[in-house]
């Protein structure tokens, strides 16, 4: 069976920056202090679209061309286009359909959407590395999330407007008879919580029409952490490895205190950690490909290094995936 290997990386994200000191004001005219919120989550400031020309899409594309570029490819050398969202510019037809298009790819590429929140691009690499492995045609995968989330954050509601932000993070997946790439992953499900996080809320077929904002109640998310921790134990006995084995660590950014649980549970070295979350805010699902293009950028992750990615989705859902890249 060939190896599935991360070939490129690269990420788009809006001109625009906010700074946490508008979100401060914002809250403060609601009656609320949120500088206490804002040092939990680890945020300083974040990429936020402010004109009508950009979107989902149209990050995802940005994103696409410039990991093509990278990589030294065309669209004619994709066999698989996965698009992440879980705020897509589209339904009808595929938001993949407008990458397929921009890229120039072929007829008979493999193109589909892919929707598991913020889980949702770290499951797509993961789907999408064992089709490669299965599938003899298929020998070159663009991954691409994209969440333009300020689209939907709610202006009362400091946990989705003053953390969200928008980005996408591109990925170009090849085979390889390197002994390098995909490892294996794990995924753990708790539908319990499928309300908390919601939208729209009472469903596409009463809200077509109206305005809403995503709905999201208030709840621990420290709740996952133990989960997250049985679930790095497990898949690191189950591939011979052990804690110090890994060199990198791409978390979800979703709030750095939860990062920091982790961290302290498996006594982590601050340096094996990236954290992105103060730079660009949260991404939802391209957030851990941030942390690995960040990580690449700054020379901390290279070649040969092993990852490992955890991320968690609204619900929820989680998955850990192990990579050498």
């Amino acid at each position: 069976m060939q190896n599935i290997k991360i070939k490129e990386v690269a990420i788009y994200h809006p001109k625009n920056i906010v700074k946490n000191e508008y979100y401060i004001q914002h809250f403060k005219n609601q009656g609320k202090d949120i500088t206490h919120f804002l040092e939990i989550m680890g945020r300083k400031e974040r990429f936020i679209i402010n004109n009508k020309n950009e979107n989902t899409i149209t990050m995802a594309i940005e994103a696409s061309k410039l990991v093509l570029e990278k990589a030294g490819l065309e669209g004619k050398d994709i066999d698989m286009i996965i698009f992440s969202t879980q705020v897509p510019e589209r339904t009808l037809p595929t938001n993949a359909m407008y990458v397929h298009k921009a890229i120039e790819a072929r007829n008979h590429t493999i193109i589909l959407d892919s929707n598991a929140n913020c889980a949702g691009m770290t499951l797509s690499v993961e789907m999408a590395s064992r089709y490669m492995q299965s599938n003899p045609r298929v020998k070159t995968a663009l991954v691409v999330g994209s969440d333009a989330n300020s689209l939907i954050s709610n202006p009362e509601q400091e946990i989705t407007y003053a953390n969200f932000a928008d980005a996408s993070a591109a990925v170009i997946l090849v085979k390889t008879e390197e002994e390098t790439g995909f490892i294996d992953a794990i995924y753990e499900v708790d539908s319990s919580n499928k309300d908390n996080i919601a939208f729209p809320q009472e469903g596409l077929s009463k809200t077509i029409g109206s305005k809403e904002h995503i709905v999201f109640l208030p709840f621990d998310g420290a709740m996952a952490i133990p989960v997250a921790c049985e679930m790095i134990e497990e898949l690191l006995e189950r591939n011979n490895l052990k804690i110090d084995d890994i060199d990198s660590y791409c978390f979800s950014q979703f709030a750095l205190s939860n990062i920091l649980k982790i961290q302290n549970h498996f006594e982590i070295p601050d340096k094996k950690i990236i954290y992105v979350g103060d730079k660009y805010g949260y991404t939802t699902t391209s957030s851990p490909f941030l942390c690995l293009y960040e990580g690449i950028e700054s020379k901390r992750i290279k070649r040969g290094d092993i990852i490992l990615f955890w991320t968690i989705g609204s619900g929820h859902e989680m998955i850990a995936m192990l990579f050498k890249y």
